[in-house]
């Protein structure tokens, strides 16, 4: 047991869960000894000589002395590549059945014996050796993978053979990148949104008391106030950063002035990606390439690779995953989540004193109160929701989510768990017997995700959630957590799956596990509902989980660095397909310093999922300690709910694209250097602009500007890009600019849609793009888009494109 396990063994025992934290560490720790392989002496192994190539659809096959490539490339302009037989599936990331080959692409020979797929958006080289090459159609260098190498896994006497030969062996590959390329992806990482030169591991992890404490709330205790990863704090001695991430996975967003490229390894084992960035114009002219080095520990070795425009990447990458769901048109408001503190009376008191305030509020999420048993979806165990959402009389218009755990509290006489065990829906060791893990209410089983058969169980339990009231779920503790004393809080390594049928343990399953729960909730939520888009937003996730719904972040580090892991992780999540996604702002900030809850507070009002959440142990509201905070916190809430329409423009932008709602600042311009390393501002959607506040006791602060004529939405000045700016940033709002030439829907004061236009630039034209909500059903609205021109006199003129009448009011900024 290290140092970091010692210190979180007294905190959870602290808590009062002592005796239970250990049994479940111990317990964990005897189920990996007998039920996963030991390992002896390896040798690696590299796929060697070349010894000849098969063309088929799409591509081909090469075949080396130890090992066999494929190469295949889709009509959607995706590139497969799978060594070791390696085939797209099956895949938990891809949405349905694999793409088709495109007949076009072929493999042929190429110099020096080597072979290459020439396809309409990459060329795809392969030498003698198995290095592998992604370029540009016209031969700029994107990526060069060297040989990779694998270790093969034997076991011997006591260990599981069988799961032995189901992980494969563990293997390296090393890949070069131009010098002059940008890092970006890998799910949700604090430390960016730019990656930096260092290791990055792939291991879905919830939040721990050793760790960074969710929520934007201040410091946090045993470490220091920074982002892992910008002072070398928060680092184990490995030197990868120790801040959980609840949501990782192996996909890598490369930027460099030849093009941008994405790479996800399809594999869901526990891995470690080492980056080191490049630099140009070292001694006599030559440049240090940019490295890429990604280690697993099981699993097959594949990937996928999308290049293009990142629009066009985006939209690549849609295509495989699946096309991001729209949230119902509330969920694009402001929400707020409760603590666990204050019984079923406090939703009311909540929501009926910020109504009294008149300030905007669209849903409550509720946790489940400690004296119902935390851990269960069903059964008595329902929290908050046992005593009836319908007799809190909430005011009009403020809709409930439930939080719902895949934890089931192990005590017979619980419906779920009774259920559940007499259904066989459990994950068990290898040995055969159920896992016991620990939980907030004792001991807690879990339900394997991963066979069809149980999602179908599950997700039936949600019926009554949704008839007590509830419009939506809120996944917690997904990763999945078991409170250990020490060790990884989860299920035990070798605890069995199903796997879609294949079997295997939870070294495959872990990162997936959120996943297949968002399925099995989804689907029953579409089934239970099908007139209403369903409302599901999960802590932890892998590739695809946008088809699902979004991804509440949590918090990241406390105090300022907070708020830039916060743009980080939202910002990295949409350049992995998950655009719905958003961070808890805490409340307790207000009491520790009112300036950084305002600044997290503005913030968060332009992201897409815009949530605070209740300061456990903390009496009143954020503003009551400080009553000038009150009036900057309407600011904030009402300019959400003037941006409205604009947002729902966005979801289904992204639903139709892949395109997210929160942009980095070089999307339109990933050839300029400066703006691919700008960290501290993001573009919403394509015509605004945020500059978010991120440090205490600035009152103006740089921008940096695209290409382009910006005009500050607040003072209307223009200001001329690309060049770096000086705003005002007053404590009552933040810097956004509006792209000129764009006409912007917006709620007006009557509450209809009208168009904010910003001037075109002279000479040149413009246009809006205006999707409206379809209702509460998943119809699929028309799009409309508007032209937006200079006129006679300094005028400007606003048409529908196709003719017509605009339709909507327009208001000339």
């Amino acid at each position: 047991m290290d140092a970091r396990d010692l210190v979180r063994s007294v905190t959870v025992g602290g808590r009062g869960r002592g005796v239970g934290s250990w049994r479940a560490a111990w317990r964990r720790r005897r189920a990996d000894a007998v039920g996963l392989p030991r390992q002896r002496a390896e040798r690696a192994r590299t796929p060697g000589e070349a010894t000849g190539a098969e063309p088929g659809p799409g591509g081909g096959t090469v075949r080396f002395a130890r090992s066999v490539l494929c190469v295949r490339v889709t009509v959607a302009g995706a590139v497969f590549v799978g060594w070791d037989g390696a085939d797209p599936e099956p895949s938990y990331a891809l949405a349905g059945v694999c793409p088709a080959a495109d007949e076009r692409a072929l493999l042929e020979p190429d110099k020096d014996g080597g072979w290459r797929v020439v396809s309409e958006r990459m060329l795809v080289t392969i030498s003698r050796v198995g290095a592998v090459e992604v370029r540009t159609p016209g031969g700029a260098l994107l990526r060069r993978d060297h040989p990779p190498r694998w270790w093969e896994e034997a076991s011997e006497a006591g260990g599981d053979r069988g799961a032995a030969a189901a992980a494969g062996p563990r293997w390296l590959q090393r890949s070069e990148l131009p010098a002059d390329a940008r890092f970006f992806g890998l799910g949700g990482q604090a430390d960016g949104p730019r990656l930096r030169s260092r290791s990055y591991r792939l291991w879905n992890t919830a939040p721990g008391p050793w760790h960074a404490t969710p929520g934007l709330s201040g410091s946090t205790p045993g470490r220091p106030n920074s982002a892992p990863g910008r002072s070398g704090a928060g680092r184990d001695p490995s030197g990868i950063a120790s801040a959980p991430l609840s949501v990782t996975m192996p996909l890598l967003v490369s930027v460099a002035d030849a093009g941008t490229l994405l790479v996800f390894h399809d594999n869901s084992w526990d891995g470690r990606v080492d980056l080191r960035e490049g630099a140009e114009g070292l001694g006599s002219g030559h440049d240090r390439p940019g490295r890429c080095e990604v280690r697993m520990s099981g699993g097959p070795l594949r990937y996928w690779a999308v290049a293009g425009a990142p629009s066009r990447v985006l939209h690549g990458w849609a295509a495989l995953t699946g096309a991001p769901a729209v949230p119902p048109d509330w969920a694009l408001g402001y929400q707020h989540a409760l603590g666990a503190a204050g019984g079923p009376q406090r939703p009311r008191q909540v929501a009926g004193r910020r109504r009294a305030l008149g300030l905007p509020l669209r849903a409550l999420h509720v946790e489940e109160f400690p004296a119902e048993g935390r851990g269960s979806t069903g059964g008595e165990a329902r929290g908050a929701g046992a005593r009836g959402p319908a007799s809190w009389a909430l005011p009009a218009g403020v809709r409930l989510v439930s939080s719902v755990g895949p934890a089931v509290r192990a005590r017979a006489g619980d419906p779920v768990f009774d259920s559940g065990r007499a259904a066989d829906v459990f994950v068990r060791e290898a040995g055969g017997r159920v896992v016991l893990g620990g939980a907030h209410g004792g001991e807690a089983v879990f339900p394997d995700f991963t066979d069809r058969r149980v999602r179908k169980w599950w997700g039936a339990l949600y019926a009554e959630r949704l008839e007590q009231g509830f419009a939506g779920v809120w996944h917690t503790g997904d990763e999945p957590v078991s409170l250990c004393a020490f060790g990884d809080r989860t299920l035990p390594l070798s605890a069995r799956h199903a796997l879609e049928g294949r079997g295997g343990d939870h070294r495959e399953a872990h990162n997936v596990y959120a996943l297949t729960m968002a399925e099995a909730a989804c689907a029953e939520l579409r089934e239970l509902r099908p007139g209403e888009r369903p409302f599901l937003v999960s802590r932890s996730g892998w590739a695809g989980m946008q088809r699902y719904g979004g991804s509440a972040t949590g918090g990241a580090t406390g105090g300022w660095e907070g708020l830039r892991a916060a743009l980080s992780l939202v910002l990295g999540l949409g350049l992995c397909g998950m655009p719905y996604a958003g961070p808890d702002i805490g409340e307790a900030a207000a009491q520790a310093s009112p300036e950084l809850y305002l600044r997290g507070l503005q913030l968060g009002a332009y992201l897409p999922l815009f949530r605070t959440r209740a300061a456990e142990g903390v009496r009143g509201e954020p503003w009551e300690s400080c009553p000038r905070v009150l009036e900057h916190v309407r600011v904030a809430l009402v300019v959400r709910e003037r941006l409205a329409p604009y947002l729902m423009t966005l979801a289904q932008l992204a639903h139709r694209t892949g395109a997210p709602y929160v942009r980095p600042v070089w999307w339109q311009h990933p050839r300029d250097r400066r703006l691919r390393d700008c960290e501290d501002a993001f573009l919403l959607g394509d015509a605004l602009l945020v500059a978010p506040v991120l440090e205490p006791g600035v009152r103006e602060r740089a921008v940096r500007l695209p290409a382009g004529r910006w005009y500050d939405t607040a003072t209307a000045r223009s200001y001329e890009g690309p060049a770096t700016v000086r705003l005002a940033a007053p404590l009552d709002r933040i810097p956004v600019l509006a792209r000129a030439g764009t006409a912007v829907p917006v709620r007006g004061r009557d509450g209809e849609t009208e168009l904010e236009v910003w001037p075109p630039v002279p000479g040149r034209t413009g246009g809006g793009l205006l999707i409206p909500d379809p209702g509460g059903g998943r119809e699929r609205p028309r799009a409309e888009r508007f032209s937006v021109r200079a006129g006679s006199g300094g005028s400007v003129v606003v048409e529908r494109e196709g003719g017509g009448e605009v339709g909507y009011a327009v208001r000339v900024r």
